[in-house]
């Protein structure tokens, strides 16, 4: 006998711009959704029968619909909407879950001060979150951000590691440290202060990677790790990759110059991927 034992479908890559205007203030968001929805689909895959369908393109003209009255005042929470939307109104659904990414966008300083309608990119970072709720249940809520790029010039090292016949890397007692931080983190509720948490995690993530005198990523990362842990009880786990942003000292000795580790070569391709989930335990 075949069956279909598991099924979800959506819509990916939703995007929308939303402008909330506050009394000669404007708030500018960018996000791009995607929605995933599983229950009792069966007879679509096996009988042709679209009956208990509901279509993706409704999926998409629920974002901007919910957004355009939603309260939200941050992903999570638009999440949330999004999810309970779904559920309410569609019994063949039993469990959905919504993922949201947001470009940063900030108020332009004009002046010295930031213009109330006027903003820019800053960066390539990008905010996320990915909720889950199966028909009643608890929400499941994971926020984090993508592609936060840091380096520290001073403070790292890497040696006592294992050296067989293919080793050709030397040990380094100072060594830049560059990576493109993703993290995401789960809450121990779905009632807490998703946007103030989010900055304090991102600022404890950057106050440790500075501070602490790296033996190796894997060391920094459970340092970064395990201080969000300690400082943010809201905070279930935490879970960090840190790809190596690799700069590698050029030898300017045939030139007949020194290089005391000022001169390098940025190399994208390959680098290592460090990668840990700490979770509190008892």
């Amino acid at each position: 006998m075949i069956a279909v034992v598991e099924n979800k479908y959506g819509k990916s890559r939703v995007r929308l711009v939303q402008v909330k205007h506050r009394l000669g203030w404007h708030e500018l968001r960018e996000w791009t959704v995607e929605i995933l929805l599983q229950g009792d689909f069966d007879s679509c895959f096996v009988d042709g029968d679209n009956s208990k369908i509901l279509p993706t393109d409704t999926m998409k003209n629920t974002v901007y619909s919910l957004a355009r009255n939603s309260n939200a005042d941050c992903m999570e929470e638009f999440a949330t909407e999004l999810i309970d939307f779904f559920l309410r109104r569609n019994p063949q659904v039993s469990a959905a879950e919504v993922s949201i990414s947001e470009k940063a966008w900030e108020h332009l300083r004009n002046g010295g001060k930031p213009h109330p309608t006027t903003f820019v990119q800053a960066s390539g970072e990008t905010q996320t979150t990915n909720v889950t709720r199966t028909g009643a249940g608890e929400y499941c809520i994971r926020s984090g951000f993508e592609n936060l790029v840091i380096m520290k010039t001073s403070g790292s090292s890497f040696e006592g590691y294992i050296q067989d016949s293919l080793t050709t890397l030397p040990p380094a007692k100072d060594r830049l440290l560059g990576t493109a931080v993703h993290a995401n983190w789960g809450y121990k509720r779905a009632d807490v202060a998703f946007s103030p948490l989010r900055v304090k995690v991102r600022e404890i993530l950057l106050d440790r990677f500075a501070g602490h005198e790296s033996k190796s990523v894997q060391h920094t990362l459970y340092a970064m790790c395990k201080a969000v842990l300690e400082d943010v009880a809201e905070i279930e786990d935490i879970e960090l990759a840190m790809p190596n942003k690799h700069c590698l000292l050029v030898d300017l000795s045939r030139f007949g110059q020194d290089n005391p580790n000022e001169i390098f070569v940025p190399v994208d391709e390959p680098h290592g991927n460090i990668q840990a989930r700490l979770r509190r335990q008892g």
